[in-house]
Protein backbone atom coordinates (compact mmCIF):
# COMPACT_ATOMS: atom_id res chain seq x y z
CA UNK A 1 0.00 0.00 0.00
CA UNK A 2 2.90 2.13 0.74
CA UNK A 3 4.37 1.92 -2.45
CA UNK A 4 1.26 2.95 -3.85
CA UNK A 5 0.63 5.92 -1.98
CA UNK A 6 4.26 6.70 -2.95
CA UNK A 7 3.85 6.10 -6.83
CA UNK A 8 0.68 8.23 -6.57
CA UNK A 9 2.68 11.22 -5.30
CA UNK A 10 5.24 11.29 -7.84
CA UNK A 11 3.23 11.24 -10.55
CA UNK A 12 1.04 13.68 -9.27
CA UNK A 13 4.66 15.81 -8.90
CA UNK A 14 5.54 15.15 -12.32
CA UNK A 15 1.72 15.89 -13.56
CA UNK A 16 1.45 19.50 -12.13
CA UNK A 17 4.79 20.31 -11.87
CA UNK A 18 5.32 20.69 -8.25
CA UNK A 19 8.32 20.09 -5.70
CA UNK A 20 8.46 16.67 -4.79
CA UNK A 21 8.73 17.79 -1.13
CA UNK A 22 5.19 19.34 -1.62
CA UNK A 23 3.64 16.25 -2.33
CA UNK A 24 5.60 13.86 -0.77
CA UNK A 25 7.28 13.97 2.73
CA UNK A 26 10.70 14.88 2.36
CA UNK A 27 12.48 17.46 4.09
CA UNK A 28 13.19 20.76 2.93
CA UNK A 29 16.20 22.73 4.11
CA UNK A 30 17.04 25.85 3.62
CA UNK A 31 20.49 27.20 5.11
CA UNK A 32 21.40 31.33 5.23
CA UNK A 33 25.59 31.09 5.14
CA UNK A 34 26.71 29.56 7.86
CA UNK A 35 24.29 30.82 10.94
CA UNK A 36 20.61 30.30 9.88
CA UNK A 37 18.65 26.86 9.25
CA UNK A 38 15.22 26.43 8.14
CA UNK A 39 14.10 22.39 8.10
CA UNK A 40 10.47 21.75 7.14
CA UNK A 41 8.73 18.12 7.45
CA UNK A 42 10.45 17.00 10.23
CA UNK A 43 9.24 14.52 12.65
CA UNK A 44 10.71 15.83 16.41
CA UNK A 45 13.46 16.64 18.13
CA UNK A 46 15.40 13.56 19.16
CA UNK A 47 18.64 15.41 20.64
CA UNK A 48 19.83 18.88 21.33
CA UNK A 49 22.12 20.80 22.61
CA UNK A 50 24.64 23.96 22.06
CA UNK A 51 26.77 21.56 19.43
CA UNK A 52 24.30 19.00 17.88
CA UNK A 53 20.76 18.68 17.11
CA UNK A 54 18.87 15.52 16.01
CA UNK A 55 15.72 15.61 13.86
CA UNK A 56 13.55 13.01 13.15
CA UNK A 57 12.60 12.94 9.54
CA UNK A 58 10.06 10.59 7.79
CA UNK A 59 12.62 8.39 6.49
CA UNK A 60 16.06 8.73 8.65
CA UNK A 61 17.50 11.33 10.75
CA UNK A 62 19.38 14.82 10.26
CA UNK A 63 21.90 16.06 12.44
CA UNK A 64 23.72 19.31 12.62
CA UNK A 65 26.76 20.17 14.42
CA UNK A 66 28.25 23.09 15.12
CA UNK A 67 28.53 25.81 18.14
CA UNK A 68 26.09 27.88 20.08
CA UNK A 69 22.77 26.29 18.18
CA UNK A 70 19.67 27.56 19.46
CA UNK A 71 16.03 26.65 18.60
CA UNK A 72 14.63 29.81 17.80
CA UNK A 73 11.14 28.53 16.43
CA UNK A 74 9.79 25.03 16.69
CA UNK A 75 6.46 24.11 14.70
CA UNK A 76 5.17 20.69 14.31
CA UNK A 77 6.75 20.34 10.82
CA UNK A 78 8.92 23.03 10.96
CA UNK A 79 12.46 24.33 12.88
CA UNK A 80 14.08 27.40 12.86
CA UNK A 81 17.92 27.10 14.24
CA UNK A 82 20.29 29.92 14.75
CA UNK A 83 24.08 29.22 15.44
CA UNK A 84 27.23 28.70 13.65
CA UNK A 85 26.46 25.37 11.70
CA UNK A 86 30.03 23.50 10.55
CA UNK A 87 28.13 20.43 8.94
CA UNK A 88 24.88 18.48 7.89
CA UNK A 89 24.22 15.09 8.06
CA UNK A 90 22.26 13.37 6.69
CA UNK A 91 21.57 9.28 7.76
CA UNK A 92 19.17 6.85 6.67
Amino acid sequence: MRSITKSFHKLTSQMLDLPQDVTSDLPRVTMIGNVQLYIENHRGVQHVSSELLRLGLSQGKLEVHGKELVIRVIYPEEVYIEGIVHELKYIP
